[in-house]
C-alpha cells in the first residue's frame, strides 16, 4: 500500500452486516495499528456500513529519537511552526487515496466514503481529502492537527470538496497536541470549505485519548451523512 519500501499489513477489515452501502476509512495514531480502533467500532457501527482500518507502514520517526514505529509519515516536531516533510506527507495521502479507488471499484460511490482518524491519522484524513479530486461525504478528525497548511491554498479550494462536512474533536486537557492546535486548525479549515460545513467540538478534562460523548458525537455524524440506502 505504502510508495516507500516499509510495507505495511493488508488493513483490518469491519465487514457491513448487511449489504454494504458505504464506507469508513480509519487512520490510527503514531505508534499504533488499526486493530484496537476496529474493536472500538463495535458500538457504533451500523450495518450497511464497512470500516476499513489500514496499518501505516514502519519508519523510523525523528520526533521519537529516529525509533522505528508504524506512522503514516515522519513527524519532525509538534508545533505549529514546526518543519514539515512535504514529499512523504502527499505521497502517504496518494497512498490513502488508493484505498478509495479500490472501493469505488468494489461499486462504492465516493461520496458515500468518510475519512476518520485520530492524531496523526485525522492529520492525513484531513489532509488527503482536502486534496483529493473524488468527492467524499465528509472527514473526522479526532485530536489532530492539519499538516502542510502553507502548502494549501490562502483562500477556498475549488476541488469537488469544497462543500465537504468536517467534524473536528478535541480534548481540552491534550498534552501532546494541545487545544490550540486544533483550534488553529478549525480556523483554517473554515477558509478551505464552506465554514458552514465545519463543526468543532471539545470535551472537558479529555487527554490524548477518546470519549465516550465524543463516540457518540462521531456516530451521529456518520449517521447522518451516510444513511441507509433503498
Amino acid at each position: 500500500m505504502c510508495g516507500n519500501n516499509m510495507s505495511a499489513p493488508l488493513p483490518t477489515i469491519v465487514p457491513a452486516a448487511q449489504k454494504v452501502s458505504a464506507v469508513v476509512i480509519f487512520l490510527h495514531g503514531l505508534g499504533d495499528t488499526g486493530h484496537g480502533w476496529a474493536e472500538a467500532f463495535a458500538g457504533i457501527k451500523s450495518s450497511h456500513i464497512k470500516y476499513i482500518c489500514p496499518h501505516a507502514p514502519v519508519m523510523p520517526v525523528t520526533l521519537n529519537m529516529k525509533t522505528t514505529m508504524p506512522s503514516w509519515f515522519d513527524i519532525i516536531g509538534l508545533s505549529p511552526d514546526s518543519q514539515e516533510n512535504e514529499n512523504v506527507i502527499k505521497e502517504a495521502a496518494e497512498n490513502i487515496k488508493v484505498l478509495i479507488d479500490q472501493e469505488v471499484k468494489n461499486g462504492i460511490l465516493s461520496n458515500r466514503i468518510i475519512f476518520r482518524g485520530f492524531s496523526q491519522g485525522g492529520a492525513l484524513s484531513l489532509y488527503t481529502a482536502l486534496t483529493t479530486q473524488q468527492k467524499m461525504a465528509g472527514v473526522i478528525g479526532l485530536s489532530c492537527w492539519l499538516p502542510l497548511r502553507s502548502s494549501l491554498p490562502q483562500g477556498p479550494i475549488n476541488g469537488v470538496n469544497k462543500d465537504i462536512s468536517i467534524l473536528q474533536c478535541h480534548g481540552d486537557c491534550d498534552p501532546l497536541v494541545p487545544l490550540m492546535f486544533g483550534s488553529l486548525t478549525v480556523e483554517k479549515l473554515k477558509t478551505l470549505v464552506n465554514p458552514v460545513n465545519v463543526t468543532f467540538k471539545t470535551y472537558e478534562g479529555m487527554m490524548h485519548s477518546s470519549c465516550k460523548q465524543e463516540m457518540m458525537d462521531v456516530k451521529q455524524f456518520i449517521d447522518k451523512l451516510l444513511p441507509p440506502v433503498d
